[in-house]
């Protein structure tokens, strides 16, 4: 997994190359350096420098929150022409275009709870009151392996879930066989059988306590084994 970190920030600074001029270079390598082992950070940095949205020199200043929901982050990449908003999550990233055109596809907007676009425009409007982006491992309100915030569920497999029947990780203790009666999951009908067991007997939403330092490199259980 550091290894993969690594990686992630050494094809950046190459990037960097191309895309930063040489007086910001430092303030942008700075940047960098604060996510440096944060994978939702590194990824929109990632998507940032390899496909520049205008096509021309920029670096991000800072990154900060929109809105976040479920595990899935809006972060603006601001820079010094412009402010990018990007769906971001453990699965992957959508770039949003500009955050001056106050535009959200529908089923975002439904997703994170906005009434209208005219209501996401309001907030695109006052970039400066929205939280700067922090790494997860840094905030402890976020689940540091499937980003779900202090409240939600996790995501299923997540390595940091408790198990509501025994209080231990859910993907290591042997309730879900149990339950099911069966020595393995091994089709996808099994795993649905199980997330409806787990539903009927209440799953357990993350909380900051359960943070354990196995889960800071974002590693996940596997239901399957």
């Amino acid at each position: 997994m550091l290894e993969d970190l690594a990686q992630k920030r050494s094809y950046i600074r190459e990037a960097m190359d191309y895309a930063v001029a040489e007086e910001d270079r430092a303030e942008a390598e700075d940047l960098l350096d604060i996510y440096r082992e944060d994978r939702i950070g590194l990824a929109l940095l990632q998507e940032f420098y390899s496909y520049l949205p205008e096509a021309r020199e920029d670096w991000v200043k800072e990154i900060r929150v929109v809105n976040r929901q479920c595990g899935i982050f809006l972060l603006a990449a601001c820079t010094a022409h412009d402010r990018y908003l990007y769906l971001v999550s453990s699965e992957g990233l959508e770039f949003q275009g500009s955050m001056a055109d106050g535009y959200l596809a529908e089923e975002l907007l439904d997703f994170f709870g906005y009434e209208s676009n005219e209501a996401f425009a309001a907030v695109c409007a006052s970039p400066e009151a929205l939280a700067v982006y922090e790494p997860v491992q840094m905030d402890e309100d976020v689940c540091p392996a499937c980003h779900a915030v202090t409240g939600e569920l996790h995501e299923l497999g997540c390595p940091v879930e408790l198990c509501p029947w025994c209080g231990g990780q859910l993907v290591h203790c042997s309730c879900r066989y149990d339950q099911l009666g069966l020595d393995a999951i091994s089709t996808e009908e099994e795993l649905f059988q199980f997330e409806a067991i787990l539903e009927e007997r209440g799953r357990i939403p993350y909380a900051p306590e359960q943070r354990p330092n196995f889960a800071a490199d974002g590693s996940e259980g596997d239901f399957w084994e």
